[in-house]
């Protein structure tokens, strides 16, 4: 039983605001060590269930915020940035189950801190359809056959699993109250149910469906101006609408 986490930092128990989420913000170096002990929770859950590794990816911002040190000696990491593969880098056929954890509402939607890989970017959707990260990077890891068990985050994202990702488990750590607001659980609580919910997630790994990759994907996103309409008009492939 091989398990791939991806890290985000947003959906987090405890972090809500821009000065937690940037590095230099006075919260950052708290928020490092809030999302480091929701890895290790996660990664303590899936050897409690018998995995054999663990690969953590941290796919937060520069995607160098875990606290190495702090983090479970059994797992690997996967830091830095630029990363072909983004959030989903180094998941492949070998893996039998992805976590998602710290996910957030896509851009637009009233989660915290809710955007869809770029603060720039005011919408994106797939196939016409409204996207969050979690829901990409699951086409990432369907594409190579694994499918998503466990997502972590706050409500909005948390209810947009349950529809859009069947099968797959939530840990709800926080209610959006506004974009930098969240009424949240103790991170100790958090953690404890992530733990359980990996553990879970790994003993049943065997039952997850992979979702479908549709054979055409039709990329929109949403500029917040003309500029940047221009801009991402001279990437290839990309037409300006």
């Amino acid at each position: 039983m091989r398990v791939y986490v991806s890290i985000d930092m947003e959906g987090v128990a405890g972090i809500a605001t821009m000065d937690q989420v940037v590095r230099g913000g006075y919260g950052y170096p708290a928020a490092q060590r809030l999302m480091t002990a929701e890895a290790n929770a996660a990664i303590a859950g899936a050897f409690d269930a018998g995995a054999e590794s663990v690969l953590v990816n941290d796919s937060h911002g520069t995607m160098d915020n875990l606290i190495h040190e702090d983090l479970d000696p059994r797992a690997r990491l996967i830091f830095g940035s630029p990363k072909l593969d983004c959030m989903a880098e180094g998941i492949s056929e070998e893996h039998d189950v992805a976590l998602f954890l710290g996910y957030h509402a896509a851009a637009g939607e009233p989660g915290v801190l809710a955007h869809t890989y770029s603060s720039y970017f005011t919408e994106v959707r797939l196939n016409g359809l409204v996207v969050s990260e979690a829901e990409v990077n699951a086409l990432r890891a369907a594409a190579v056959g694994v499918p998503v068990g466990l997502v972590t985050g706050d409500d909005v994202i948390c209810a947009t699993i349950r529809d859009r990702l069947p099968g797959a488990r939530t840990v709800e750590v926080k209610a959006a109250h506004g974009y930098f607001a969240a009424d949240s659980l103790s991170p100790t609580v958090a953690r404890e149910r992530i733990r359980a919910a990996a553990a879970e997630t790994v003993e049943k790994a065997g039952e997850l469906p992979t979702i479908q990759v549709p054979d055409e994907l039709h990329l929109e996103i949403d500029m917040p101006s003309a500029a940047a309409a221009e801009q991402g008009a001279m990437i290839p492939g990309m037409t300006r609408t």
